[in-house]
């Protein structure tokens, strides 16, 4: 196998991309954030459990030039998902995702019974 074949083992029409995040929190919510940019919000699913948030899509394309005819091809066209595990109890029928400028801003509330409270030491 060449180094080029090697290389391009990703562009192959089984494989399937793997979807970059940061993830975050603050006191509410658990915040997640993926570039995911020439994909129409119609082209993204998310599932959320009470464990594990999923997003699965597909990145069209923006060309119909075959791979035998790109210089260098570096984007990946094609399917892409992740999977993550939250590290805390969510609410996820509060659950928004929406998708701005590229980026897939995905909100989940903490669950309350996870949020920290602070209780006063009565003497």
């Amino acid at each position: 196998m060449s180094e080029n074949q090697a290389s391009n083992d990703w562009l192959t029409e089984d494989a399937e991309g793997q979807l970059s995040i940061d993830v975050f929190q603050d006191n509410h919510n658990i915040y997640l954030i993926a570039p995911i940019a020439g994909v129409k919000a119609s082209d993204v699913d998310i599932t959320i459990t009470d464990e594990v948030v999923s997003i699965k899509g597909h990145r069209q394309a923006g060309h119909e030039i075959g791979p035998e005819r790109h210089l260098t091809q570096e984007c990946y066209w094609g399917p892409f998902s992740r999977s993550y595990v939250l590290p805390i109890a969510i609410n996820a029928d509060q659950a928004k995702a929406t998708l701005k400028d590229g980026l897939l801003h995905i909100e989940i509330p903490k669950d309350e019974k996870v949020k920290t409270k602070i209780i006063k030491v009565n003497a």
